[in-house]
């Protein structure tokens, strides 16, 4: 929408604001959480009562952070222990963007805050169900349907589409690490790995037998950042054998996974590695699956050409 259709103006922004401060406050909950569970100790029994109000607030309620919460919220940031929680974040769930939303926390609690763009990017909002998007490029008109990827979701969509000109497959690389939590669900599956067995599944549909696969790596930031820092990619995938700290070999890796796991050899994959939230590398990426897109349509209309 930002690139190609009509963006975010300003009034567009401010109704995500309460978006942002549910984020916020989710973040921080979970973080509380984790603490708990974790049994990681606080520095102060002021900071406990900090914890114990930030627990008190009905997420599904939040229009804004008042001056109470927000200094509850900034305690607990500050404290040491739920620093050192925050660097386990591996172990629990938690929004990749928390860091950014809490480290600008006077910035979002200004009386005239609008959400910036990026503001926009970052925030988290679960799909569920099946979402429709219209936009042009190059007077052509795309339609872009986005489905949930949650398990209690796939049976919504699974069989609804037929004679797609492409599939988008999108994996958070920066997953690699982390457990699959859902309500009811199996929380021990690592979500790379549920995520593989959802692309093998997805790309073997006679559905999409006709159809192209795009297979975007998404939030590649965060994995160097990982790969480099703290997380090593041989601890969960034991048949990487490449350097630790080697975040292209690694990602590299990854992707060898993918293209492996597809059912039909005869099927090209075109992967992209990405980061959604720097809109110049997804307008390049876009561009590029906007032509193989109109080579397949193309392709189907003139076959040979």
């Amino acid at each position: 929408r930002i690139i190609h259709g009509s963006g975010y103006n300003e009034t567009d922004r401010a109704n995500f604001k309460a978006t942002v401060y549910r984020n916020v406050v989710v973040a921080i909950q979970a973080i509380v959480a984790a603490m708990r569970d974790l049994q990681i100790p606080y520095a102060s029994d002021a900071v406990k009562e900090a914890a114990a109000e930030v627990e008190s607030i009905a997420v599904e309620e939040v229009q804004m952070i008042d001056a109470g919460a927000k200094s509850a919220i900034e305690r607990l940031w500050r404290d040491s222990g739920v620093q050192q929680c925050f660097l386990r974040r591996r172990e629990y769930q938690i929004s990749d963007s928390a860091k950014y939303y809490l480290d600008d926390l006077n910035r979002l609690c200004t009386q005239d805050y609008i959400p910036t763009m990026q503001d926009v990017l970052r925030v988290r909002v679960p799909t569920t169900g099946i979402n429709e998007y219209l936009f042009t490029i190059d007077t052509r008109v795309f339609r872009m349907v986005d489905v949930g990827g949650q398990r209690s979701e796939r049976r919504k969509w699974i069989h609804c589409f037929e004679n797609v000109a492409s599939v988008m497959f999108l994996v958070a690389l920066s997953e690699y690490d982390q457990l699959l939590q859902e309500t009811g669900e199996d929380v021990k599956v690592n979500r790379m790995e549920e995520s593989l067995a959802l692309f093998k599944t997805t790309t073997g549909l006679q559905w999409f037998t006709n159809s192209s696969l795009i297979l975007f790596l998404n939030k590649k930031d965060l994995f160097e950042e990982k790969i480099t820092t703290s997380s090593p990619l041989s601890d969960y995938f034991p048949d990487y054998k490449g350097p630790p700290k080697d975040h292209i070999q690694a990602r590299d890796f990854i992707l060898r996974k993918f293209t492996s796991s597809n059912p039909s050899r005869e099927k090209d994959i075109y992967p992209h590695f990405t980061c959604a939230t720097d809109t110049d590398n997804i307008k390049f990426v876009f561009e590029t699956v906007r032509d193989h897109i109109l080579d397949g349509i193309i392709g189907g209309i003139f076959p040979g050409l």
